[in-house]
C-alpha cells in the first residue's frame, strides 16, 4: 500500500530551499514581523534622541524672535546670542553629564566665582604671574568637586544636600575672604600683571569670522560639546555614566566603578566652573564676590530643556548645548524686541515647561509600538 505521508519534503533537512519551515526561502511564505522585530524608521530613530525636543523648541524660538525683532536678524546679534549661550553652555555640559549620572551640583554657580576670586586674589596679593593663580584655582576647583563626590559616596546623603552645603560655604567664603584681602566686595584689577594678556587670549579673546567678532568661548563651547559627546557615546566611561544614573546598585553589581565615576563627574563640574571663572575674570579684569548665585539653576534648566531626565540615566551632551542656545536667544531676543527684560525669567519658565512637555511627548512617540 502506498505511503500516505508527503514524499521528499518531510525528509529535506532544515535550511534547504525545499524546507517549509525556513522563513525567507523560495516557495515558502515569510514570517510576519511583529513590532519587536521590525526595524525602526528614520523618523522613529530621530524621535528617540534626547535632544530632539529641544531642537524643535530652538527652531520655534528662533523663528519667533526672527519675526518680531528685526535687530535679531543681524549677524552681530547672532554673535551676541552665541556668546551668551556659550558662557551658559560650557557649564551646562558637565552639569548635564552629572545629571545623566543621577546627581546634582547646587554649588556650580558660586564655584565659578570662587575660582575667579582665588586667581585674582592670589595673583595680586602675592604679586605672582597670573598663570600661577590660574593653575592653583584649577586644583582648588577639582578638589571641591572631588570632595562633593567623595562625601556623597561615603555618607549616602543626597547630592542635593551635600552640594547645598558646599554652596553655602563657598558663598560665605567668597564674600568674607574678598573683604579681608581687598577691603570691599570685589577683587583688585589684575589687568597690568604678568601673564594677563596671554591668559586673556586663551579665555576671553575675540576672533573675526565673516566680518563679525565672535568670542573665543563659542569655539571652546563647541569643542567641549564634541568631546563630551564622544565621551558619552564612544567610551567605556560613557557607559558607566548611563549605568550609574540608571541604577547605582545594578551598575555596581556588574562591576562598574561607581565611586570613581561619580567623583569624576563632580570634578568635571569643577573643571567647567574653573574655565568659566577664568573667562569672567579675564574679560572684566576683576570679579564681584556675590556673583554666580542662582546660576546653578540655569545650568540645570539648560540640561533639562536639552532632554536630560531629573531621575538620571537619560540625556546627551548635545541637548544642553541646544538648551543653552535657547537661553541665549531668549535673553537677547527680549532686548532686541524692546520688551521689558523683567519678563525674562517668566519667559524662561514657560520655555522650561514647554520643553519638558515636548520631551515627554517625543519619548512617548519614540517608545510607542
Amino acid at each position: 500500500m502506498p505511503s500516505r505521508t508527503a514524499p521528499a519534503a518531510a525528509s529535506s533537512p532544515p535550511g534547504t530551499p525545499d524546507s517549509p519551515g525556513t522563513p525567507g526561502t523560495p516557495g515558502t511564505p515569510a514570517l510576519a514581523k511583529d513590532g519587536r522585530a521590525a526595524e525602526r524608521s528614520l523618523g522613529r530613530r530621530l524621535l528617540a534622541r534626547p535632544e530632539i525636543g529641544a531642537l524643535i523648541a530652538a527652531v520655534a524660538v528662533y523663528a519667533f524672535f526672527f519675526s518680531v525683532a528685526p535687530a535679531f536678524r543681524e549677524a552681530s546679534s547672532l554673535a551676541t546670542v552665541l556668546y551668551q549661550a556659550s558662557v551658559m553652555g560650557i557649564m551646562a555640559i558637565p552639569v548635564a553629564l552629572l545629571m545623566i549620572g543621577g546627581e546634582f551640583d547646587l554649588s556650580a554657580g558660586v564655584a565659578v566665582t570662587s575660582s575667579a576670586l582665588m586667581t585674582a586674589i592670589l595673583s595680586f596679593q602675592l604679586s605672582l604671574n597670573v598663570w600661577t593663580g590660574v593653575v592653583v584655582a584649577l586644583v582648588f576647583s577639582l578638589a571641591v568637586g572631588a570632595f562633593n563626590g567623595y562625601l556623597l559616596i561615603r555618607t549616602g546623603l543626597p547630592s542635593f544636600l551635600i552640594t547645598l552645603g558646599s554652596f553655602l560655604v563657598l558663598q560665605g567664603a567668597n564674600l568674607a575672604v574678598t573683604k579681608i584681602f581687598t577691603g570691599n566686595v570685589a577683587s583688585d584689577s589684575i589687568s597690568d600683571m604678568d601673564g594677563f594678556d596671554q591668559a586673556k587670549a586663551l579665555f576671553a579673546s575675540e576672533i573675526g569670522i565673516g566680518g563679525v567678532d565672535v568670542k573665543v568661548t563659542v569655539l571652546w563651547w563647541l569643542l567641549f560639546a564634541a568631546a563630551a559627546t564622544w565621551l558619552l557615546l564612544r567610551t567605556r566611561f560613557g557607559n558607566w555614566i548611563f549605568a550609574v544614573g540608571g541604577s547605582e546598585d545594578s551598575a555596581r553589581a556588574v562591576g562598574v566603578p561607581v565611586t570613581f565615576t561619580k567623583v569624576a563627574l563632580f570634578m568635571g563640574v569643577g573643571a567647567g566652573a574653573w574655565f568659566v571663572g577664568m573667562h569672567l575674570l579675564f574679560s572684566f579684569n576683576t570679579v564681584q564676590s556675590g556673583e554666580g548665585v542662582g546660576n546653578e539653576f540655569l545650568y540645570i534648566i539648560a540640561a533639562v530643556i536639552g532632554g536630560c531626565l531629573l531621575t538620571g540615566g537619560y540625556g546627551s551632551a548635545v541637548g544642553p548645548v541646544i538648551g543653552a542656545f535657547i537661553f541665549g536667544m531668549v535673553s537677547q531676543g527680549i532686548v532686541y524686541a524692546n520688551w521689558n527684560p523683567d519678563w525674562f525669567k517668566a519667559f524662561l519658565g514657560v520655555m522650561l515647561l514647554l520643553a519638558a512637555l515636548v520631551n515627554l511627548w517625543v519619548r512617548r512617540q519614540a517608545t510607542r509600538r
